[in-house]
């Protein structure tokens, strides 16, 4: 069975997209077995993987079910990846059973057609919003993981995302849990980023990686190129602070 992480934080900008391939990335280059899900409609995790998220199914026919998750998963040179577009923004208007919350799991668990038991890792890439897209993951998911960017309103909104992670615990996913904190945009050079980490780590005590990302050209420059980092350069910080995330993932996960 995998281990299947949501990457959440409802605010938007904060490298979750840019966390989830290049963490998938990392994993894949550990030898580990690594799908990534695209549940945001905007698309970008797709792009950045330069998978085909136009004439190819992706999460939209997944999640209505015309498709199974196994037809829809695309091989990019980084990891596998169900893709998606603009089109996933209309679904939670067309899903009207009851246990909707529940259809991510299930097409993801399904016994003749799931994935779940066919890789190391599932990495979810979630929207900036609380809403269904970003609840099926939570459930689907074994725990969270919450990029959180060092800036003055960091905190802003992770209050929201507590009581959305508590409700589904409560009634839908038991089992969740917050695997770790990640800082992003950390500037070692000012007080601020620092008094924002000591924040962070106050308000999440034993959670927060000891690596954290910092600010780097070459982590905003790799998307444009359909690679992650550590395939664009991976001489750069910002790909060794990815990669110690990925070592402190595995150390915990072991």
């Amino acid at each position: 069975m995998s281990a299947i992480f949501a990457l959440a934080n409802q605010k938007g900008g904060v490298a979750k997209t840019t966390t989830t391939g290049i963490l998938a990335a990392g994993l894949h280059k550990q030898g580990f077995s690594v799908l990534t899900i695209d549940c945001d409609p905007q698309g970008n995790l797709s792009m950045s993987m330069a998978a085909d998220n136009q004439s190819g199914a992706t999460m939209y026919e997944v999640m209505k079910g015309t498709v199974s998750a196994r037809e829809a998963i695309q091989h990019t040179p980084s990891c596998d990846i169900i893709p998606a577009n603009t089109i996933l923004a209309g679904i939670e208007q067309e899903l009207h059973n009851v246990g909707k919350e529940m259809t991510l799991r299930e097409k993801l668990r399904d016994e003749q057609t799931g994935v779940a038991e066919e890789y190391d890792y599932i990495l979810i890439d979630c929207p900036p919003s609380l809403e269904l897209l970003t609840i099926n993951a939570l459930v689907a998911a074994d725990s969270v993981l919450i990029p959180v960017q060092c800036e003055y309103y960091a905190l802003e909104g992770l209050s929201d995302l507590m009581v959305t992670l508590r409700a589904v615990k409560r009634r839908l996913n038991p089992t969740i849990s917050i695997f770790g904190v990640l800082l992003t945009m950390y500037d070692g050079r000012t007080n601020f980023s620092a008094q924002v980490a000591e924040e962070v780590r106050r308000h999440f005590p034993g959670k927060v990686f000891a690596s954290a990302i910092p600010r780097n050209v070459r982590l905003s420059e790799a998307p444009s190129h359909g690679m992650p980092v550590c395939a664009y350069d991976k001489f750069s910080r910002g790909a060794a602070a990815y990669d110690a995330v990925a070592q402190e993932i595995l150390a915990k996960e072991q």
